[in-house]
């Protein structure tokens, strides 16, 4: 499908002119002593739109629709002028997190599974499980059958690889009645279709809304214009006395010609005009009366593709004069056979060691979830997803709290959904991370810490931390009797502070940072090299406390005073 890139301009901005509260701001940035502070908050609406310097005229830009970042490296690079602007008179050593969220979903592993490859099962996966029919029956468990599927149907698996299996199972045990041999539900099997533009504007013609494709070329008047929707090719073999039908809405249409459902049996796939010009395309005759609402048509007959591979491709066409507007739910090649409704479902499994193997604590909902949640207008049951308007955080803790009654606290699960992101963006798969904290479950946001160093915002890992009475024990009890140690170490051992007056019980610069090894080792074994702490303890001959700024040495893997260089 058409791919919307969002450029963005960055503007730097000149303040001129006499502004005292500017003054008073610089002054403070310049004198002696900056103020060194340490915020945290998360990015609220006004803060997107602000992002991004625009004119009142302009769009939206992707900060200010989506009110999220691309991806932790966007965010690094976008947030430092933003940061300049919001503490303009705060010093060097000053730290700021900043939580946000992220367009795939949050944290980053969110959105990883987000964007894994999906595997949707077929007609056939279903029969190679004992299910013949256009899903897996009630009483079989589809993560104990998809692993052979993907196995048989995915090549060259390697370890690590994640594969989102999408299927549908029945509600009930289905009877006989019309059966989908092949079905395509728009807006979730669009991206699996060819759009290939043949003339006219580019924004125009077949778009993406929330529970439906549209073809239309009408932007305040009409536009010439012909754009193709074209299936992946559909297996027919063996199948017999098929039947096509449609659910959709024409408006608008005065000449019936402009519009067309095209079947070919040796279209390539190849996705270009030349192809399609190469193919050769026969006309199914349906019903193009106009309609006020989408509506399923009487099925059509189908029998001259009996056995056959095929393409559908859906034809919209316009004129200067006559510019319809075609809406199509779904469609699907059916025959006699076992019918019934089904849902539609995901999960997601891992390839290790030689197996697929089921991921746990990943929930991807179903369309009976979406609709648990309400199927009114302005509910996720509406179009079984999410949007701007129809907020994850108003619908998705209450779920999982009906969902798993026997939570405990801190327990965490993934959840997977599909997102309405407007027609350039189509509807695309995002996740969140929910962990229940105090009886509810909280949605995760992703969250960077900056520094001010030298006048700039930069990607800061300092976290900081304060002794505890524990701490001051272990050090002293570790050089009770190391050589050099032993008086400043009893003196800590005695008083629970480090003298710092320069007597003969005092800790040098070089002891400190002795024990705050001894410390940073103890509290985090494992922290990678280059890691940075602030660590503030009680002191004795100075102000009370006093502020260690570590790194833990990429070579020596050593814990030591952090430098200008670093």
């Amino acid at each position: 499908m058409k791919k919307i890139i969002y450029v963005l301009a960055f503007i730097g901005l000149v303040f001129t002119g006499c502004d005292p509260v500017e003054d008073i701001n610089n002054d403070l940035a310049n004198q002696g002593n900056p103020v060194v502070g340490v915020d945290e908050f998360t990015l609220s609406s006004d803060d997107y739109e602000a992002l991004v310097d625009q004119g009142d005229d302009e769009d939206p830009d992707f900060y200010e629709a989506f009110e999220a970042f691309s991806d932790v490296d966007d965010a690094r690079v976008i947030l430092p002028p933003f940061l300049s602007d919001r503490y303009p008179f705060w010093g060097d050593g000053s730290s700021v997190t900043v939580n946000f969220n992220l367009f795939d979903g949050n944290p980053e592993s969110a959105g990883e599974l987000a964007v894994a490859q999906t595997y949707q099962l077929t007609n056939a996966d279903y029969a190679a499980t004992g299910s013949d029919a256009f899903g897996f029956y009630p009483d079989i468990n589809p993560t104990n059958e998809i692993p052979a599927v993907l196995a048989a149907q995915i090549a060259g698996p390697v370890d690590g690889q994640i594969v989102l299996a999408t299927y549908r199972q029945y509600f009930e045990n289905p009877i006989v009645g019309l059966a989908n041999v092949y079905q395509a539900v728009f807006p979730v099997d669009v991206d699996n279709f060819d759009l290939i533009s043949v003339s006219g504007p580019d924004e125009l013609g077949w778009t993406v809304g929330a529970a439906n494709v549209q073809g239309s070329a009408f932007d305040g008047s009409a536009n010439a214009l012909e754009e193709w929707l074209i299936s992946p090719e559909i297996d027919l073999s063996g199948e017999s006395d098929l039947l096509f039908q449609i659910t959709q809405e024409i408006d608008f249409l005065g000449d019936d010609t402009l519009i067309d459902i095209l079947i070919s049996t040796d279209y390539n796939g190849g996705g270009t005009v030349a192809d399609v010009v190469a193919a050769n395309w026969d006309a199914i005759d349906f019903d193009k009366t106009a309609y006020g609402d989408l509506a399923s048509l009487e099925n059509v007959d189908f029998s001259d593709y009996d056995g056959q591979q095929v393409y559908v491709g859906l034809k919209y066409s316009s004129t200067d004069n006559d510019s319809p507007r075609w809406r199509v739910q779904d469609f699907a090649v059916q025959k006699v056979g076992i019918a019934g409704a089904t849902d539609a479902k995901g999960e997601y499994f891992i390839y290790d060691g030689g197996s697929w193997e089921a991921l746990e604590d990943i929930y991807y909902l179903s369309n009976s979830d979406y609709d648990s949640m309400g199927e009114s207008s302005g509910q996720p049951g509406a179009f079984n997803n999410f949007s701007g308007s129809v907020a994850t955080s108003d619908y998705v803790p209450q779920f999982l709290s009906m969902q798993y009654p026997f939570a405990q606290e801190d327990d965490e699960i993934f959840i997977i959904y599909r997102y309405f992101g407007g027609g350039d963006v189509g509807t695309i798969t995002k996740g969140n991370l929910y962990t229940l904290i105090n009886g509810t479950w909280v949605e995760e946001t992703s969250s960077l810490q900056f520094g001010l160093k030298d006048g700039i915002w930069v990607p800061d890992n300092t976290i900081r931390y304060t002794f505890a009475g524990s701490d001051y024990v272990l050090v002293a009890t570790t050089l009770l009797t190391t050589e050099g140690f032993e008086s400043a170490a009893e003196n800590l051992d005695n008083f629970g502070n480090f003298n710092r007056t320069g007597s003969g019980t005092s800790w040098s610069d070089d002891m400190m940072e002795t024990a705050m090894d001894i410390i940073l080792d103890n509290l985090t074994p494992s922290a990678e090299g280059g890691q940075k702490y602030i660590v503030t303890a009680d002191t004795f001959g100075g102000n009370g406390s006093e502020d260690f700024s570590m790194i833990k040495d990429l070579e020596t893997g050593e814990w030591r005073y952090l430098t200008d260089e670093d």
